[in-house]
């Protein structure tokens, strides 16, 4: 059972029941009679209510907050939900005036690393512990010395649940790497694949025509001449080897003519594997059913753009949802990307930005890039499918309108 979760899973069940198991000694500490209470005060069971207040909210919001622990985008409820889960730790130890409430801490440092940034949360347990130093000072009657070096000493637990956090979530983000990397792996593997094949098909239609076709050509020449030569039964017998030969010349013609056609590269089998376990990211990715490029190197610009921008999508943009729109036409490809994260005042061209124009400008494309905070971004991406020269050659002119 414990093989079918994986880590993140398993993290929210240990700390869901790290929290049930709490509520016994609460429950008993609400019970006790009077001479084994630490204040040496009466308590009854209606007094300790505030104790299972926070208890409950403790649950709650750690469920909340853990589901989906890795794969989803954290928001400002969230990180508001992180200050009432540590809020709500502290409130059981001030309301039972017991240690309760550090044990959960421990709980919450484990988690802290998967919710906040590492200085933030170091920021938030360190002034937790200390927060509760007056607990301690209160419930266990200790000194104020006393209280800051048990403070100090949850401090060392906590820091060590924090960095057993920390290092499973950076496992958590090597394997996500990992996943990818082999993602984009597949995919140029894929393109590779296709570049070989289009290679090969390329190399034997050229074999076929100059040397096949050479030869036959030359024989039905020498028929032709053998047909005038012959006579009698002998002519009637060049008459059908050079109809033959003909014939055979046509079938290798249409069959280089065939595997010239069919040279081009497959782009769905190229792009899609992109898609495949990407972490924290849905993709949505259109094309159309037959998504053919000629030229393997503008494949191969295509392939890394798409790359990029995926990348992008998932380090820098902290989106959950990318949508990929691939439009073929006669004259160029144009991809529509638009992904739903946090946006930016200003899209400042780094080197992914950079490294797409320069690859786009180099065979007469562009890259549009818009953006707004908390409206995530979008990309226009623009790929000629010819040259200049041949886009001019190719298009429609008209009498009254000298072409541009």
């Amino acid at each position: 059972m414990i093989r079918a979760l994986n880590h993140n899973r398993l993290l929210r069940v240990a700390g869901l029941f790290t929290w049930a198991v709490i509520g016994l000694p609460l429950l008993m500490l609400s019970l006790a009679p009077a001479d084994q209470l630490v204040d040496g005060g009466a308590r009854l069971w209606l007094d300790s209510w505030p104790s299972w207040l926070a208890w409950a909210v403790f649950g709650t919001s750690y469920a909340w907050l853990t589901r989906g622990l890795g794969e989803r985008r954290i928001g400002v409820l969230d990180r508001l939900l992180v200050l009432v889960l540590a809020g709500s730790a502290i409130a059981i130890s001030y309301y039972s005036q017991s240690g309760l409430g550090s044990i959960l801490l421990m709980v919450v440092a484990c988690v802290l690393p998967w919710l906040l940034p590492l200085w933030v949360g170091v920021a938030l347990l360190v002034a937790c512990e200390f927060v509760i130093v007056p607990v301690y000072v209160r419930g266990f009657d200790f000194t104020w010395a006393e209280a800051v070096l048990q403070a100090a000493l949850y401090v060392g637990f906590t820091g060590f649940a924090f960095v057993t956090g920390l290092v499973a979530r950076q496992q958590a983000q090597a394997r996500e790497e990992q996943r990818r990397l082999n993602a984009e792996l597949r995919a140029t593997r894929a393109l590779l694949a296709e570049s070989v094949r289009v290679n090969e098909r390329t190399r034997i239609s050229r074999e076929l025509h100059d040397l096949l076709g050479h030869h036959l050509t030359a024989l039905s020449l020498n028929l032709e001449i053998a047909s005038h030569l012959a006579s009698g039964q002998a002519q009637e017998h060049v008459g059908q080897a050079q109809t033959l030969a003909k014939l055979l010349l046509s079938d290798v013609r249409e069959a280089v003519s065939q595997l010239r056609d069919d040279d081009a590269i497959d782009m769905r089998a190229t792009l899609l594997p992109l898609a495949e376990n990407v972490p924290s990211l849905r993709i949505d990715m259109q094309m159309p059913q037959q998504f053919l490029v000629d030229d393997p190197e503008r494949a191969h610009v295509l392939l890394r753009c798409t790359q990029e921008i995926i990348t992008n999508a998932v380090r820098h943009s902290g989106a959950s949802l990318l949508r990929l729109r691939y439009v073929q036409d006669a004259g160029a490809i144009r991809l529509d990307a638009r992904d739903d994260g946090r946006g930016a005042d200003v899209a400042r061209a780094g080197n992914g930005l950079t490294g797409m124009r320069e690859r786009l400008a180099a065979y007469g494309g562009t890259l549009q890039v818009e953006t707004a905070p908390g409206s995530g971004f979008v990309l226009r991406l623009e790929l000629p499918l010819a040259d200049d020269a041949r886009l001019r050659d190719a298009a429609p002119r008209t009498a009254t309108s000298p072409p541009p």
